[in-house]
């Protein structure tokens, strides 16, 4: 007997549990454009790389085909900051909005790790080759030339150098111990974000700026794709677990919690969330109609 079609869209959680499953096959352009379906949930993520790939192919007709790495990184530059003026949002920062790359195309605005995505898209159509790196605190772009690996503030085009990115190191170092004996080379810092960071660095934002507003709806959405995108994270389940008590839902609470502590027992906070799961293990349920 065959089976019925189904003829019903994914949902937008599903359409992204799809674009990440793999590592091997990781669609790190579209996670990133698909994350704006929980602010607009009919968006296109298509449309959205289409226009991406629309403005790298007009500056690729720009450069002849032997123009030398650092004539394509300079038209690259005065391309994407002067002549389609994009920059970072000083003015409202921490506006979700930032982290949806639909609307920083629209604006214009972004933050350092939406900003880079776009980026690295129209470095590729310039024959250059880009990477996104999880600097603490920034996010920054590397660029691969003959003679070395440039680094960039994708927030407003500036080039850093040694001297200046171990200046922005040295607040973390102090912070962790990181100094002296237990100093740990600039290069560590510098490594290429997996797409599964760029993502998961994305989606830490958004959770960040929906906590501080208690916005639980919009949070427990980023927790589902958080969820999704690091199964074995179990910090994330955890506070996708709290999220859903918040929203009065104690059964997918008691799950998630559960798992937390089953996976991580010895946990410095196992035994709040214990009382926690008792407390909603015994709360009354709604009586069925």
């Amino acid at each position: 007997m065959s089976l019925p079609l189904r003829l019903e869209a994914p949902s937008p959680l599903e359409y992204f549990a799809a674009l990440v499953s793999e590592d091997e096959h990781f669609a790190l352009l579209e996670a990133a454009v698909s994350l704006g379906q929980d602010a607009d949930p009919e968006l296109d993520a298509q449309s959205v790389i289409d226009e991406i790939d629309a403005l790298g192919d007009r500056l690729k007709r720009r450069l002849p085909a032997d123009a030398s790495a650092m004539h394509r990184l300079r038209t690259l530059n005065r391309y994407f900051f002067r002549e389609l003026g994009f920059a970072g949002n000083v003015n409202d920062y921490y506006d979700a909005g930032n982290s949806y790359l639909h609307r920083v195309l629209a604006s214009r605005r972004g933050i350092p790790i939406s900003l880079a995505l776009i980026y690295i898209e129209l470095a590729a159509h310039a024959g250059l080759v880009a990477r996104g790196v999880s600097f603490p605190g920034h996010f920054l772009v590397k660029l691969r030339l003959p003679h070395g690996e440039a680094v960039m503030d994708p927030f407003n085009g500036r080039s850093l150098s040694r001297e200046e990115l171990e200046e922005r190191l040295e607040p973390l170092r102090r912070k962790q111990g990181l100094v002296g004996e237990f100093e740990v080379p600039l290069g560590l810092f510098l490594q290429s974000a997996s797409p599964r960071d760029v993502i998961a660095r994305m989606l830490r934002n958004l959770k960040s700026i929906h906590q501080q507003a208690d916005d639980f709806p919009s949070l427990l959405a980023v927790q589902q794709r958080l969820v999704c995108l690091l199964p074995q994270a179990w910090d994330e389940r955890r506070d996708r677990g709290l999220t859903f008590a918040e929203l009065g839902q104690p059964d997918a609470a008691a799950e998630d919690l559960s798992a937390y502590l089953a996976h991580e027992p010895d946990a410095a906070d196992a035994e709040p969330m214990r009382r926690m799961l008792a407390e909603l293990r015994d709360s009354p349920r709604p009586l069925l109609h």
